[in-house]
Protein backbone atom coordinates (compact mmCIF):
# COMPACT_ATOMS: atom_id res chain seq x y z
CA UNK A 1 0.00 0.00 0.00
CA UNK A 2 1.29 4.09 -1.06
CA UNK A 3 2.02 5.59 2.18
CA UNK A 4 0.55 9.42 2.24
CA UNK A 5 3.81 11.06 1.65
CA UNK A 6 4.35 9.25 -1.55
CA UNK A 7 1.28 10.12 -2.72
CA UNK A 8 1.68 13.77 -1.56
CA UNK A 9 5.00 13.76 -3.88
CA UNK A 10 3.32 12.44 -6.81
CA UNK A 11 0.45 15.30 -6.42
CA UNK A 12 3.05 17.57 -7.55
CA UNK A 13 5.11 15.84 -10.22
CA UNK A 14 5.08 16.03 -14.14
CA UNK A 15 7.03 13.66 -15.43
CA UNK A 16 7.68 12.87 -19.17
CA UNK A 17 7.86 9.41 -20.50
CA UNK A 18 9.14 7.03 -23.26
CA UNK A 19 6.44 6.21 -25.95
CA UNK A 20 3.56 6.58 -27.41
CA UNK A 21 1.44 4.12 -24.48
CA UNK A 22 1.27 4.35 -21.01
CA UNK A 23 4.25 2.31 -19.64
CA UNK A 24 3.57 -0.07 -16.13
CA UNK A 25 5.61 2.62 -13.85
CA UNK A 26 3.49 5.71 -15.08
CA UNK A 27 0.38 4.07 -14.66
CA UNK A 28 1.10 2.95 -11.11
CA UNK A 29 2.00 6.49 -10.29
CA UNK A 30 -1.16 8.48 -11.66
CA UNK A 31 -3.24 5.73 -9.84
CA UNK A 32 -1.03 6.94 -6.85
CA UNK A 33 -2.26 10.91 -7.34
CA UNK A 34 0.57 11.71 -9.86
CA UNK A 35 -0.43 15.57 -11.17
CA UNK A 36 -0.22 14.06 -14.80
CA UNK A 37 2.05 14.29 -17.39
CA UNK A 38 3.86 16.37 -20.23
CA UNK A 39 4.00 15.29 -23.91
CA UNK A 40 6.93 15.63 -25.61
CA UNK A 41 7.81 14.82 -29.41
CA UNK A 42 7.96 11.10 -28.78
CA UNK A 43 4.31 10.93 -27.47
CA UNK A 44 2.14 12.36 -30.12
CA UNK A 45 3.57 9.32 -32.87
CA UNK A 46 0.55 7.01 -32.27
CA UNK A 47 -3.10 7.93 -31.19
CA UNK A 48 -2.50 10.96 -28.84
CA UNK A 49 -6.09 11.36 -27.71
CA UNK A 50 -5.98 7.58 -26.79
CA UNK A 51 -3.47 7.92 -24.82
CA UNK A 52 -5.24 10.73 -23.25
CA UNK A 53 -7.70 9.03 -22.20
CA UNK A 54 -6.02 6.01 -21.07
CA UNK A 55 -3.87 9.03 -18.98
CA UNK A 56 -7.28 9.90 -17.68
CA UNK A 57 -8.68 6.58 -16.90
CA UNK A 58 -5.53 5.96 -15.01
CA UNK A 59 -6.36 9.41 -12.60
CA UNK A 60 -9.60 11.51 -13.92
CA UNK A 61 -7.65 14.42 -12.53
CA UNK A 62 -4.32 14.38 -13.86
CA UNK A 63 -3.24 17.16 -15.99
CA UNK A 64 -1.77 16.58 -19.07
CA UNK A 65 0.85 19.40 -20.70
CA UNK A 66 2.13 19.83 -24.01
CA UNK A 67 5.63 22.34 -24.96
CA UNK A 68 3.41 23.21 -27.83
CA UNK A 69 4.34 27.03 -28.73
CA UNK A 70 3.52 26.70 -32.59
CA UNK A 71 6.04 28.71 -34.90
CA UNK A 72 9.44 26.98 -34.67
CA UNK A 73 8.16 25.39 -31.60
CA UNK A 74 6.08 21.98 -32.38
CA UNK A 75 4.89 18.70 -30.30
CA UNK A 76 1.56 18.26 -31.67
CA UNK A 77 3.31 18.66 -35.79
CA UNK A 78 6.66 17.40 -34.90
CA UNK A 79 7.04 14.95 -37.73
CA UNK A 80 5.54 17.51 -40.11
CA UNK A 81 6.52 21.00 -39.09
CA UNK A 82 4.11 23.31 -37.46
CA UNK A 83 0.92 24.88 -39.64
CA UNK A 84 0.39 27.37 -36.48
CA UNK A 85 1.82 31.04 -36.55
CA UNK A 86 5.36 31.61 -34.09
CA UNK A 87 5.37 34.34 -31.90
CA UNK A 88 8.01 36.58 -34.17
CA UNK A 89 6.19 36.37 -36.73
CA UNK A 90 2.47 37.46 -34.79
CA UNK A 91 5.20 40.24 -32.89
CA UNK A 92 6.02 41.07 -36.72
CA UNK A 93 2.41 41.95 -37.88
CA UNK A 94 1.36 43.17 -34.66
CA UNK A 95 -2.05 42.76 -34.46
CA UNK A 96 -3.23 41.48 -31.30
CA UNK A 97 -6.44 40.07 -32.94
CA UNK A 98 -3.98 37.11 -34.71
CA UNK A 99 -2.37 36.12 -31.77
CA UNK A 100 -5.60 35.89 -29.69
CA UNK A 101 -7.28 33.97 -32.67
CA UNK A 102 -3.74 31.80 -33.01
CA UNK A 103 -4.43 30.66 -29.32
CA UNK A 104 -7.71 29.64 -29.67
CA UNK A 105 -6.75 27.55 -32.21
CA UNK A 106 -3.77 25.89 -30.44
CA UNK A 107 -6.13 24.94 -27.77
CA UNK A 108 -8.39 23.86 -29.38
CA UNK A 109 -5.61 21.77 -31.38
CA UNK A 110 -4.43 20.80 -28.20
CA UNK A 111 -8.19 19.98 -26.62
CA UNK A 112 -8.33 17.86 -29.40
CA UNK A 113 -5.56 15.81 -28.39
CA UNK A 114 -6.71 15.13 -24.65
CA UNK A 115 -4.30 18.23 -23.35
CA UNK A 116 -4.86 20.47 -20.60
CA UNK A 117 -2.30 22.73 -20.46
CA UNK A 118 -0.35 24.23 -23.11
CA UNK A 119 3.13 25.11 -22.37
CA UNK A 120 3.32 28.44 -24.09
CA UNK A 121 3.56 31.62 -25.15
CA UNK A 122 6.87 32.73 -24.14
CA UNK A 123 6.84 35.88 -22.49
CA UNK A 124 10.93 36.60 -22.30
CA UNK A 125 11.22 39.91 -24.04
CA UNK A 126 14.34 38.78 -26.28
CA UNK A 127 17.04 41.53 -26.30
CA UNK A 128 19.91 39.68 -26.01
CA UNK A 129 19.85 38.87 -30.47
CA UNK A 130 23.18 35.93 -29.27
CA UNK A 131 20.27 33.98 -27.58
CA UNK A 132 20.36 30.93 -28.68
CA UNK A 133 17.56 29.11 -26.73
CA UNK A 134 14.79 32.36 -26.83
CA UNK A 135 14.95 34.08 -30.38
CA UNK A 136 12.16 33.77 -32.78
CA UNK A 137 10.02 32.18 -29.96
CA UNK A 138 9.11 35.89 -28.67
CA UNK A 139 7.43 37.92 -30.17
CA UNK A 140 10.14 40.65 -29.95
CA UNK A 141 12.56 42.89 -28.25
CA UNK A 142 10.21 45.57 -27.44
CA UNK A 143 8.39 45.07 -23.95
CA UNK A 144 5.29 47.11 -24.79
CA UNK A 145 4.87 44.75 -27.90
CA UNK A 146 5.88 41.65 -26.27
CA UNK A 147 3.38 42.32 -23.17
CA UNK A 148 0.17 42.99 -25.32
CA UNK A 149 1.01 39.81 -27.69
CA UNK A 150 1.41 37.53 -24.58
CA UNK A 151 -1.84 39.31 -23.07
CA UNK A 152 -3.64 38.45 -26.14
CA UNK A 153 -2.34 34.97 -26.73
CA UNK A 154 -2.75 34.13 -23.18
CA UNK A 155 -7.05 35.25 -23.73
CA UNK A 156 -6.57 32.85 -26.88
CA UNK A 157 -5.19 29.99 -25.30
CA UNK A 158 -7.56 30.06 -22.37
CA UNK A 159 -10.95 30.60 -24.19
CA UNK A 160 -9.97 27.99 -26.24
CA UNK A 161 -10.62 25.84 -22.89
CA UNK A 162 -7.09 25.18 -22.03
CA UNK A 163 -4.91 26.51 -19.43
CA UNK A 164 -1.80 29.11 -20.90
CA UNK A 165 1.49 28.93 -19.37
CA UNK A 166 3.96 31.95 -19.63
CA UNK A 167 7.46 31.63 -19.87
CA UNK A 168 10.06 31.97 -18.24
CA UNK A 169 10.02 34.29 -15.30
CA UNK A 170 11.76 36.61 -14.51
CA UNK A 171 12.71 36.68 -18.17
CA UNK A 172 14.93 34.23 -20.24
CA UNK A 173 15.54 37.27 -22.84
CA UNK A 174 18.56 38.66 -22.06
CA UNK A 175 21.35 35.80 -22.14
CA UNK A 176 23.97 34.22 -24.66
CA UNK A 177 23.51 30.78 -22.80
CA UNK A 178 21.26 28.18 -23.08
CA UNK A 179 19.87 26.84 -19.82
CA UNK A 180 19.93 23.30 -20.77
CA UNK A 181 23.56 23.40 -21.13
CA UNK A 182 24.45 25.99 -18.73
CA UNK A 183 23.06 28.00 -15.73
CA UNK A 184 22.56 32.00 -17.64
CA UNK A 185 23.39 34.80 -15.41
CA UNK A 186 21.35 37.80 -15.99
CA UNK A 187 23.77 40.90 -14.65
CA UNK A 188 21.26 43.85 -15.84
CA UNK A 189 20.24 46.29 -13.55
CA UNK A 190 17.51 45.10 -11.35
CA UNK A 191 15.65 48.17 -12.83
CA UNK A 192 15.48 46.83 -16.44
CA UNK A 193 14.34 43.53 -15.25
CA UNK A 194 11.57 45.38 -13.65
CA UNK A 195 10.68 47.66 -16.12
CA UNK A 196 11.64 45.39 -19.28
CA UNK A 197 11.29 41.65 -18.73
CA UNK A 198 8.82 41.21 -15.76
CA UNK A 199 6.53 43.56 -17.79
CA UNK A 200 4.83 40.70 -20.34
CA UNK A 201 4.44 38.97 -17.07
CA UNK A 202 2.60 41.75 -15.46
CA UNK A 203 0.26 41.50 -18.54
CA UNK A 204 -0.15 38.09 -18.56
CA UNK A 205 -2.00 38.08 -14.67
CA UNK A 206 -3.58 40.85 -15.68
CA UNK A 207 -5.00 38.67 -18.42
CA UNK A 208 -5.89 35.84 -15.82
CA UNK A 209 -2.95 33.22 -16.92
CA UNK A 210 -3.28 30.35 -14.61
CA UNK A 211 0.24 29.41 -15.26
CA UNK A 212 3.50 30.47 -14.97
CA UNK A 213 6.53 28.68 -15.61
CA UNK A 214 9.80 29.24 -13.80
CA UNK A 215 13.44 29.59 -15.91
CA UNK A 216 16.86 28.53 -14.42
CA UNK A 217 18.57 31.76 -14.79
CA UNK A 218 20.42 33.30 -11.81
CA UNK A 219 19.98 37.59 -11.22
CA UNK A 220 22.72 38.44 -9.00
CA UNK A 221 20.56 41.00 -7.22
CA UNK A 222 18.36 38.65 -6.21
CA UNK A 223 20.35 35.97 -4.67
CA UNK A 224 22.74 33.16 -5.89
CA UNK A 225 20.02 30.43 -6.83
CA UNK A 226 18.50 30.02 -9.95
CA UNK A 227 14.96 32.01 -9.89
CA UNK A 228 13.76 28.38 -9.84
CA UNK A 229 14.91 27.39 -6.82
CA UNK A 230 15.16 30.99 -5.16
CA UNK A 231 12.57 32.10 -2.80
CA UNK A 232 13.18 35.92 -3.04
CA UNK A 233 12.27 35.41 -7.44
CA UNK A 234 9.21 33.25 -6.74
CA UNK A 235 7.76 35.40 -3.93
CA UNK A 236 8.27 38.59 -6.29
CA UNK A 237 5.53 36.67 -8.60
CA UNK A 238 3.29 36.61 -6.39
CA UNK A 239 3.75 39.91 -4.91
CA UNK A 240 2.80 40.80 -8.59
CA UNK A 241 -0.58 39.29 -7.86
CA UNK A 242 -0.12 35.74 -9.43
CA UNK A 243 -2.09 33.12 -7.20
CA UNK A 244 -2.05 30.33 -10.27
CA UNK A 245 -0.01 27.60 -10.64
CA UNK A 246 3.89 28.02 -10.60
CA UNK A 247 5.61 25.65 -12.90
CA UNK A 248 8.82 24.78 -12.98
CA UNK A 249 10.78 24.81 -16.36
CA UNK A 250 12.49 21.20 -17.02
CA UNK A 251 14.39 19.85 -13.80
CA UNK A 252 16.53 17.70 -15.86
CA UNK A 253 18.72 20.71 -17.65
CA UNK A 254 22.38 20.52 -16.72
CA UNK A 255 21.27 23.90 -14.74
CA UNK A 256 20.03 22.20 -12.22
CA UNK A 257 20.89 18.31 -12.89
CA UNK A 258 24.51 18.81 -12.42
CA UNK A 259 24.35 21.65 -10.11
CA UNK A 260 21.70 20.20 -7.69
CA UNK A 261 20.45 17.25 -9.32
CA UNK A 262 17.26 16.27 -10.14
CA UNK A 263 16.36 15.29 -6.37
CA UNK A 264 17.82 18.20 -5.00
CA UNK A 265 15.80 20.43 -7.90
CA UNK A 266 12.78 19.32 -6.91
CA UNK A 267 12.56 19.66 -3.00
CA UNK A 268 14.41 23.06 -3.20
CA UNK A 269 11.83 24.21 -5.83
CA UNK A 270 8.97 23.63 -4.01
CA UNK A 271 10.44 24.77 -0.81
CA UNK A 272 10.88 27.81 -2.96
CA UNK A 273 7.22 28.25 -3.78
CA UNK A 274 7.17 25.61 -6.74
CA UNK A 275 3.71 23.99 -7.37
CA UNK A 276 4.23 22.42 -10.09
CA UNK A 277 7.37 20.44 -10.88
CA UNK A 278 7.91 19.51 -14.23
CA UNK A 279 10.58 16.49 -14.49
CA UNK A 280 11.85 17.05 -18.07
CA UNK A 281 12.08 15.00 -21.19
CA UNK A 282 13.93 11.57 -21.10
CA UNK A 283 15.24 11.65 -24.40
CA UNK A 284 17.11 14.52 -23.67
CA UNK A 285 20.64 12.70 -23.09
CA UNK A 286 20.08 11.43 -26.86
CA UNK A 287 22.46 8.12 -26.66
CA UNK A 288 23.31 8.42 -23.42
CA UNK A 289 19.43 7.73 -22.35
CA UNK A 290 18.86 4.30 -20.01
CA UNK A 291 16.00 2.63 -21.38
CA UNK A 292 14.30 3.32 -18.55
CA UNK A 293 16.13 7.22 -18.04
CA UNK A 294 11.91 8.54 -18.02
CA UNK A 295 11.06 6.20 -14.79
CA UNK A 296 14.55 7.07 -13.09
CA UNK A 297 13.85 10.94 -12.96
CA UNK A 298 10.78 10.40 -12.11
CA UNK A 299 12.21 8.46 -9.11
CA UNK A 300 14.96 10.50 -8.33
CA UNK A 301 12.31 13.42 -8.05
CA UNK A 302 9.79 11.09 -6.27
CA UNK A 303 12.16 9.71 -3.26
CA UNK A 304 13.92 13.42 -2.80
CA UNK A 305 11.09 15.04 -1.38
CA UNK A 306 9.74 12.25 0.52
CA UNK A 307 12.59 11.76 2.43
CA UNK A 308 12.43 15.80 2.73
CA UNK A 309 9.13 15.46 3.83
CA UNK A 310 10.05 13.19 6.02
CA UNK A 311 13.13 14.09 7.93
CA UNK A 312 11.46 18.14 8.15
CA UNK A 313 13.46 19.52 5.91
CA UNK A 314 10.85 20.12 3.33
CA UNK A 315 7.21 21.57 5.08
CA UNK A 316 4.61 19.45 4.38
CA UNK A 317 2.16 22.31 4.84
CA UNK A 318 3.94 23.59 2.02
CA UNK A 319 3.75 20.82 -0.48
CA UNK A 320 -0.09 20.58 0.50
CA UNK A 321 -0.35 23.88 -0.41
CA UNK A 322 0.89 23.21 -4.13
CA UNK A 323 -1.16 19.85 -4.56
CA UNK A 324 -3.93 22.07 -3.70
CA UNK A 325 -3.39 24.68 -6.59
CA UNK A 326 -2.66 22.19 -8.80
CA UNK A 327 -5.70 20.26 -8.06
CA UNK A 328 -7.80 23.48 -8.23
CA UNK A 329 -6.29 24.19 -11.52
CA UNK A 330 -7.39 20.37 -12.84
CA UNK A 331 -11.05 20.94 -11.31
CA UNK A 332 -11.28 24.44 -12.79
CA UNK A 333 -9.74 23.03 -16.67
CA UNK A 334 -12.67 19.85 -16.07
CA UNK A 335 -15.73 22.47 -15.92
CA UNK A 336 -14.25 24.59 -18.84
CA UNK A 337 -16.44 25.27 -21.85
CA UNK A 338 -14.74 26.46 -25.24
CA UNK A 339 -15.64 29.25 -26.60
CA UNK A 340 -16.73 28.78 -29.89
CA UNK A 341 -14.01 29.94 -32.47
CA UNK A 342 -14.32 31.15 -36.10
CA UNK A 343 -12.44 29.36 -38.66
CA UNK A 344 -9.05 30.05 -38.87
CA UNK A 345 -6.54 30.64 -41.70
CA UNK A 346 -3.00 30.62 -40.38
CA UNK A 347 -1.30 30.48 -43.50
CA UNK A 348 -3.11 34.44 -43.89
CA UNK A 349 -1.33 35.03 -41.44
CA UNK A 350 2.17 33.95 -41.75
CA UNK A 351 1.90 35.94 -45.73
CA UNK A 352 1.32 38.99 -43.84
CA UNK A 353 4.18 38.35 -41.59
CA UNK A 354 6.51 38.04 -44.15
CA UNK A 355 8.91 40.50 -45.15
CA UNK A 356 11.34 41.14 -48.07
CA UNK A 357 14.39 43.29 -48.55
CA UNK A 358 16.13 43.86 -51.26
CA UNK A 359 14.38 43.29 -54.77
CA UNK A 360 13.27 39.51 -55.45
CA UNK A 361 12.12 40.20 -59.19
CA UNK A 362 16.10 39.95 -59.80
CA UNK A 363 16.62 40.84 -63.62
CA UNK A 364 16.79 37.62 -65.51
CA UNK A 365 15.69 35.49 -62.68
CA UNK A 366 12.68 34.86 -64.41
CA UNK A 367 13.92 32.13 -66.37
CA UNK A 368 15.02 30.20 -63.25
CA UNK A 369 11.87 30.95 -60.86
CA UNK A 370 10.32 27.75 -61.57
CA UNK A 371 11.89 25.88 -59.27
CA UNK A 372 13.83 26.16 -56.32
CA UNK A 373 17.77 24.68 -55.50
CA UNK A 374 17.83 24.84 -51.97
CA UNK A 375 20.75 24.63 -49.50
CA UNK A 376 20.14 23.90 -46.10
CA UNK A 377 22.80 26.05 -43.92
CA UNK A 378 20.75 26.36 -40.19
CA UNK A 379 22.64 25.38 -37.10
CA UNK A 380 21.69 21.90 -35.82
CA UNK A 381 19.12 21.09 -33.59
CA UNK A 382 19.03 22.24 -29.74
CA UNK A 383 17.33 20.68 -26.94
CA UNK A 384 14.45 23.69 -27.31
CA UNK A 385 14.21 23.90 -30.70
CA UNK A 386 14.46 21.50 -33.67
CA UNK A 387 16.83 24.00 -35.90
CA UNK A 388 17.84 21.66 -38.55
CA UNK A 389 14.30 19.59 -39.29
CA UNK A 390 14.39 18.62 -42.14
CA UNK A 391 10.69 19.49 -42.71
CA UNK A 392 11.44 23.70 -43.62
CA UNK A 393 13.88 22.58 -46.41
CA UNK A 394 11.59 20.07 -47.84
CA UNK A 395 8.39 22.33 -47.83
CA UNK A 396 11.14 25.17 -48.98
CA UNK A 397 12.35 23.49 -51.84
CA UNK A 398 8.92 21.17 -52.71
CA UNK A 399 9.70 18.91 -55.95
CA UNK A 400 13.74 20.60 -56.12
CA UNK A 401 17.27 20.54 -55.58
CA UNK A 402 17.86 20.75 -51.78
CA UNK A 403 21.24 19.46 -49.46
CA UNK A 404 22.11 20.02 -45.98
CA UNK A 405 25.21 22.14 -45.03
CA UNK A 406 26.52 21.71 -41.52
CA UNK A 407 27.70 25.53 -42.15
CA UNK A 408 29.62 25.68 -38.90
CA UNK A 409 31.70 22.42 -39.32
CA UNK A 410 31.80 21.99 -42.86
CA UNK A 411 35.21 22.28 -44.80
CA UNK A 412 35.90 25.22 -47.41
CA UNK A 413 35.42 21.98 -50.00
CA UNK A 414 32.19 21.10 -48.16
CA UNK A 415 30.68 24.34 -49.03
CA UNK A 416 31.46 24.79 -52.60
CA UNK A 417 30.25 21.00 -52.92
CA UNK A 418 27.09 22.39 -51.72
CA UNK A 419 26.95 25.72 -53.36
CA UNK A 420 28.47 23.94 -56.79
CA UNK A 421 25.57 21.00 -56.77
CA UNK A 422 22.63 23.73 -56.26
CA UNK A 423 23.81 25.66 -58.98
CA UNK A 424 24.17 22.89 -61.15
CA UNK A 425 20.59 21.85 -60.21
CA UNK A 426 17.62 23.28 -61.66
CA UNK A 427 16.11 26.15 -60.07
CA UNK A 428 17.17 29.51 -58.35
CA UNK A 429 19.70 29.21 -55.38
CA UNK A 430 18.57 29.60 -51.97
CA UNK A 431 20.23 29.81 -49.07
CA UNK A 432 18.07 28.70 -46.22
CA UNK A 433 19.86 30.12 -42.64
CA UNK A 434 18.73 31.45 -39.11
CA UNK A 435 21.62 33.39 -37.17
CA UNK A 436 22.83 36.02 -40.14
CA UNK A 437 24.03 38.09 -37.62
CA UNK A 438 26.11 36.16 -35.14
CA UNK A 439 26.73 33.36 -37.06
CA UNK A 440 29.54 33.98 -39.27
CA UNK A 441 29.93 30.89 -41.21
CA UNK A 442 26.05 31.68 -42.36
CA UNK A 443 27.02 35.45 -43.59
CA UNK A 444 30.49 34.27 -45.42
CA UNK A 445 28.17 31.64 -47.23
CA UNK A 446 25.66 34.02 -48.01
CA UNK A 447 28.52 36.06 -49.10
CA UNK A 448 30.51 33.40 -51.89
CA UNK A 449 27.28 32.34 -53.03
CA UNK A 450 26.05 36.00 -53.80
CA UNK A 451 29.64 36.51 -55.72
CA UNK A 452 28.88 33.19 -57.20
CA UNK A 453 25.12 33.76 -58.50
CA UNK A 454 23.28 37.00 -58.94
CA UNK A 455 20.17 35.48 -58.49
CA UNK A 456 20.76 34.04 -55.13
CA UNK A 457 18.12 34.54 -52.44
CA UNK A 458 18.37 33.94 -48.42
CA UNK A 459 15.02 32.62 -46.78
CA UNK A 460 15.72 33.61 -43.32
CA UNK A 461 14.39 31.46 -40.54
CA UNK A 462 15.76 33.20 -37.36
CA UNK A 463 15.52 36.62 -36.28
CA UNK A 464 15.74 39.10 -38.98
CA UNK A 465 18.93 40.79 -40.13
CA UNK A 466 20.05 43.82 -38.67
CA UNK A 467 23.15 43.94 -41.00
CA UNK A 468 21.81 43.82 -44.60
CA UNK A 469 23.06 40.54 -46.85
CA UNK A 470 24.14 41.44 -50.34
CA UNK A 471 21.02 39.97 -51.66
CA UNK A 472 17.76 39.86 -51.30
CA UNK A 473 16.11 38.60 -48.16
CA UNK A 474 12.74 36.68 -46.86
CA UNK A 475 12.54 37.67 -43.28
CA UNK A 476 10.42 34.56 -42.54
CA UNK A 477 10.42 34.41 -38.54
CA UNK A 478 10.14 30.60 -37.80
CA UNK A 479 11.65 27.43 -38.40
CA UNK A 480 7.84 26.01 -39.81
CA UNK A 481 6.36 23.94 -42.57
CA UNK A 482 3.73 27.18 -42.29
CA UNK A 483 6.66 29.83 -43.07
CA UNK A 484 8.66 27.82 -45.94
CA UNK A 485 5.75 27.07 -47.75
CA UNK A 486 4.64 30.79 -47.43
CA UNK A 487 8.61 31.95 -48.68
CA UNK A 488 8.18 29.48 -51.68
CA UNK A 489 5.06 30.51 -52.79
CA UNK A 490 6.47 34.06 -52.61
CA UNK A 491 9.62 33.44 -54.65
CA UNK A 492 7.89 31.09 -57.14
CA UNK A 493 5.25 34.19 -57.94
CA UNK A 494 8.05 36.07 -59.15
Amino acid sequence: MTDDLTRLANSVLWPGFFGTTVPAWLHAALEDDLAGVVYFGQNVAGDIASLSSAIHDANPHALIGIDEEGGSVTRLEVATGSTLPGAAQLGALDDPDATEATGRELARRARAAGVDVVLGPVADVNTDPRNPVIGVRSFGSDAALVSRHVAAAVRGVQAGGAAACVKHFPGHGDTHLDSHHALPVITLDPSEVEDVHLEPFRAAIAAGVRTIMTAHIVVPAWGRQPATLNPAVLGRLREMGFDGVIITDALDMAAIRESVGIGGGAVQALAAGADLLCIGNPTNPGDAAASDQDEQDYLAARDAVVAALRDGTLARERVEQARDRVRALAAQLAEATPAEAPAFDGASIVRAALRVTGDLAVAGAEAVASALAVVDARRRSSLAVDSAAAYVAEALAGDGFRVRLDVARASDDERRAALDAATAAEGRLVLLIDRPDVNAEQRELVEIAAARDPHTVVVNVGLAAQHPLPVPTIEVGAASRLGAEAARALLLAR
